[in-house]
């Protein structure tokens, strides 16, 4: 396995990246292996970009360009693996339907698409979820341990059962603060926080051991969401966990 950072945590406290060498540097320093979205608005940059991310030793899994054709085409031609499932479906048979066919798009370009579950969106459950991996047999999974375990759902269970459908991992910890707030508004129940600090009694431990044992060799990369302290002290805090 590879560990990396899903970064718009970091995103939303500094207000922005506006130097990705420097943070690329931080996060190696940290020990983590790379990120998972190559940020770029032409070719010519995502080519530039990678570029340097392999000077520095690092890697990435997946190009975010401006379009969805232009993540399927820069992500094939620099090698990787997958894109995120992006379509405008607002009904399930409609979203499942859209993302069918990304999926075909997809592997015409030697790529899989994966869907990232999502508290407040229509693949929010386990039950969902299931069903969503059911009707889109195509589409891989970016499974997000906390989005699933803040609702009740089980990491470890979903690893072991549909571990030919992930794609990458996003090891997340939650904390629960305010139960009374109805799941409407589910950013006003707790926070995103970092690896161990949770308290809805999810084991990323657990799902690490699940992954190991189901031969799942991918990306795991950290992601925090929601950062109450300097981002890099926190994301240390989470590499420490992974080395334990």
């Amino acid at each position: 396995m590879k560990f990396g950072v899903a970064d718009f945590g970091m995103n939303v406290w500094d207000g922005g990246c506006y130097d990705l060498e420097t943070r690329w540097e931080a996060l190696r320093e940290i020990g983590y292996d790379g990120i998972e979205r190559l940020p770029a608005v032409s070719a010519e940059e995502a080519v530039l970009r990678a570029a340097r991310l392999r000077r520095m030793s690092l890697d990435f899994a997946t190009c975010q360009g401006p379009t969805v054709d232009a993540c399927l085409q820069w992500t094939s031609g620099l090698g990787k693996a997958y894109i995120w499932a992006n379509v405008t479906g607002t009904d399930f048979p409609t979203f499942c339907r859209q993302v069918n066919l990304q999926a075909a798009a997809c592997a015409r370009w030697g790529l899989r698409l994966g869907l990232h579950n999502h508290m407040g969106t229509l693949v929010e459950t386990e039950a969902q979820l299931t069903a969503f991996l059911t009707d889109c047999p195509s589409c891989g999974l970016i499974l997000d341990t906390a989005h699933l375990a803040a609702v009740g759902g089980h990491p470890v269970e979903i690893v072991q059962r549909y571990a030919e459908r992930l794609v990458a991992v996003h090891l997340k910890d939650w904390r629960l603060e305010h139960p009374e707030i109805g799941m409407a508004e589910w950013w006003k129940r707790g926070r995103f926080c970092e690896l161990g600090a949770g308290n809805i009694a999810l084991d990323n431990r657990a799902v690490l051991r699940a992954l190991r044992e189901v031969g799942y060799d991918g990306w795991v990369f950290v992601e925090q969401d929601t950062h109450i302290d300097d981002p890099l002290a926190e994301l240390a805090v989470s590499r420490a966990y992974l080395r334990d």
